[in-house]
Order: C-alpha cells, then structure tokens, then sequence
C-alpha cells in the first residue's frame, strides 16, 4: 500500500506515493524522472547515488524512500543555476578534465559539495576522504581532487 510523502527536492516542495519497499533512488529516477543520480552497485559501495539529505552526503540506493519524509534533498539536477550557469564544482571539474565517462560525476560532486558546504577550503586529505566512498573508473582520482581544490579557491 502506497504512502504520500512530502519533501524539498532542490529547494522546492514535493508530494510523492511511495511504495514503503522502494529507496529514494528509485523515488528520484523512477517516479520523478531525475536521472542524474545513478544506480551503480545498489550496496552503498559505488556511490554513483549520492545525494546530500539535510547538508550530508546519503547513498540513496540504501535509504528507505520514507526516511525522506520531511527533509531537504539536494540532487545533481539541483546544482545549475536557473539560467543554465554551472555550478562552481561544475565547472571545476569540466576545466580540469575530471569528466570521462561521466557516470560516477553527480555523485562525486554530490560528495564534494557537502564538504565544501561544511568546510570552505579543505586540504586535500580531506577532500579525498569526503570522495572516499565515490569509486571512478575512469580519470584516477587526481584531477577530481584538483577540481574539488579549484572550486574551494585552493588551487
């Protein structure tokens, strides 16, 4: 049986009917059509699914859907300006050449923006802890802790 739930889903107010099996992952691409979250392992070890929920970065193929309830979630969608304008991290990690293949990049700017949204200028250890769970096939990791450095201003 389905449950109406209400959230902010990049600064706005939703209204959903989950199914209480599902995960928010699957209420994001599924039911609201916002593709940039991926599915990548579906056991919390990828993090292809990461969304920030209430400033903290979440992997939301392992969250109950309802756990939502009430909240703030910020996805990839959610970043760009209005106009189209990149977000700053966006834009760093075009620049420096952090984009391959492009399937792990929401969640590891997801990640990446919930540290700088704590922490304005991190070291680089701290950075590459906050992507620590975000696994890239492509680029290596080090031109994706150069942009993450970029966007906080510490080139």
């Amino acid at each position: 049986m389905k449950k109406e739930m209400r959230f902010t889903l990049n600064g706005e107010e939703v209204k959903v009917e989950v199914d209480p099996t599902w995960t928010l992952l699957y209420v994001l691409r599924d039911v609201l059509e916002l593709t940039g979250t991926k599915f990548g392992c579906g056991y919390g070890e990828c993090g292809a699914c990461t969304v920030i929920m209430d400033g903290q970065a979440v992997n939301s193929c392992l969250l109950p859907a309802l756990e939502a309830e009430g909240r703030s979630v910020s996805t990839i969608e959610g970043l760009a300006g209005a106009d189209g304008q990149l977000h700053p991290l966006q834009k760093a990690f075009v620049e420096h050449g952090a984009v391959q293949c492009g399937f792990c990049t929401p969640g590891m700017i997801m990640s990446a923006k919930a540290l700088l949204d704590e922490t304005q200028h991190p070291s680089e250890d701290e950075i590459k802890e906050s992507i620590a769970g975000n696994l890239c096939r492509c680029t290596g990791y080090v031109k994706i802790i150069e942009a993450v450095k970029a966007a906080s201003g510490g080139r």
